[in-house]
């Protein structure tokens, strides 16, 4: 059973300074990084958008904040430790590996939401990138 959904014409706009059209974290030496990437016994629920450590990331279309993500249980990965929850356009997601500027109230498209995390520190040679995710662990790959 499918459940079509107005939503299917949102495309985002640009998350990240330095790459403007979402090229998509492929495979490196941690893996890949597509939705549906094996990881190990696990499956990544996300799509990865590359973003350089330290880059701006911007909101993909005028979304509302809803607090922080915590991305990780383990104290080793504390520097990239941080996320945010938005909605907008009908969609409710997750950007991992962010440290928002602010966690509630609206931001516009292409505004800064906030600065992508130190990912080298804690994964050294893998591609930097935003994790892109959906509140229902749905395939956001449609929306880029």
């Amino acid at each position: 059973r499918s459940v079509l959904c107005v939503c299917d014409a949102v495309t985002f706009g640009p998350l990240c300074s330095g790459n403007s059209d979402n090229s998509r974290r492929q495979s490196d030496s941690r893996g890949q990084g597509h939705y549906g990437a094996r990881r190990g016994d696990r499956v990544h629920k996300g799509l990865d958008i590359m973003c350089t450590d330290g880059s701006t990331v911007y909101a993909p279309f005028d979304v509302t904040l809803h607090g922080n993500v915590i991305v990780y249980t383990d104290p080793a990965k504390a520097a990239i430790n941080q996320g945010i929850n938005l909605r907008g356009e009908g969609l409710c997601f997750k950007l991992f590996y962010v440290r928002p500027d602010k966690t509630s109230g609206s931001v516009r498209k292409g505004q800064r939401i906030g600065t992508m995390l130190p990912m080298q520190s804690v994964y050294p040679g893998i591609t930097s990138h935003v994790h892109v995710q959906m509140c229902d662990k749905s395939d956001p790959t449609p929306y880029f």
